[in-house]
């Protein structure tokens, strides 16, 4: 397959996003992106890619060489799913001095990538990354939520990042609101089982109702996370609940931004929480939704469901007697939720 060369200036700045690798035939797509781009994208995966680009296909290697030495400050934020990670990008994303990039599917590439191979081409994605616009301008990357796996090769050491979760309760109901997420649900179920048996995590029984898979799909986001934080000492890690942070979000969104290094005025940090994209739906701007939809939506969800989950939350405590990373992460929840 005939190939082109890198743009001028690719390794400088962010015009040119690093949207999808093939490390099999050794190629990345380069999509042409201004701020404004990056601003109004739910997803840099290959939804981008419904509406016209400048795209080009060029070599990996030459790519991941053009930017070794470049700057490798950029901050992230994993998350379970389902857990308002695109709200949270979005309203961080509205100050200066932040980018936001939002799941390029090329970090999800990464689970195809050799293991051998795999760090030296997550460092080279981590600093394709981390390109702005300016030199003040940092990137604040929102990977997909199983791409927390790779985040012990993404995260640079002292690297700031933000671990977004719900209690089990809310995550199931959550689930279990909404049509496209069951058939999710799903679809992943029995990857998240292998996902969580190469923890060492067996859960027996939790394919007896959507709840149940929804409860498993928790316990293998979560504990993804928790494996993830457990190899990371060297980091700044702020774990957040995103309903406790919805009762509170401008403090939410402050204790965020000081997080990873951002400095913005109160006054401007109200005018953005008050601010449309507060009622807007974070992944298709043109829906109305709002903390109080939610809210309203996870209370009918847990009433519809009232017996399956509770069943599956009292499966999840019993599994978490034979895992302790398992245990780790209901405790965190209880505490920190």
């Amino acid at each position: 397959m005939t190939t082109q060369p890198l743009p001028d200036g690719f390794a400088s700045d962010a015009f040119w996003l690093a949207q999808a690798i093939d490390p099999n035939s050794g190629l990345i797509r380069l999509v042409r992106m201004d701020e404004a781009g990056y601003r109004d994208a739910g997803f840099l995966d290959d939804r981008l890619l419904q509406s016209p680009r400048e795209t080009r296909l060029c070599r990996l290697d030459e790519a991941l060489a053009a930017v070794i030495g470049r700057r490798d400050d950029a901050r992230w934020i994993f998350h379970i799913g389902h857990v308002g990670s695109t709200l949270i990008s979005r309203l961080i994303g509205e100050f200066d001095g932040v980018l936001a990039v939002r799941e390029p599917r090329a970090l999800r590439d990464l689970a195809v990538v050799d293991a051998q191979a795999a760090p030296a081409v997550a460092a080279g994605l981590r600093l394709l990354m981390a390109r702005s616009f300016a030199p003040e301008q940092a990137a604040l990357v929102k990977a997909t939520s199983f791409v927390s796996e790779s985040a012990p090769l993404l995260l640079a050491p002292g690297a700031a990042a933000l671990l977004l979760f719900a209690t089990p309760a809310n995550y199931i109901a959550s689930i279990l609101a909404g049509e496209n997420s069951v058939m999710e649900l799903n679809v992943l179920h029995g990857v998240r089982d292998a996902r969580l048996k190469s923890r060492g995590i067996a859960l027996q029984g939790f394919d007896r109702s959507n709840a149940h898979r929804a409860a498993a799909a928790w316990a293998c986001e979560m504990t993804t996370l928790e494996a993830a934080a457990n190899v990371l000492p060297d980091r700044d890690i702020l774990w957040a609940d995103f309903d406790r942070m919805l009762g509170d979000m401008a403090g939410a969104v402050q204790r965020c931004l000081g997080h990873f290094g951002f400095a913005v005025s109160r006054d401007e940090i109200a005018a953005v929480v008050n601010g449309p994209l507060m009622r807007r739906y974070s992944k298709a701007l043109e829906y109305d939704y709002s903390p109080a939809l939610r809210t309203e939506l996870l209370a009918e969800a847990a009433r519809e469901n009232a017996a399956n989950i509770a069943d599956a939350l009292a499966a999840l405590r019993d599994a978490a007697a034979t895992s302790a990373l398992l245990g780790r992460a209901l405790d965190r929840a209880e505490r920190e939720g």
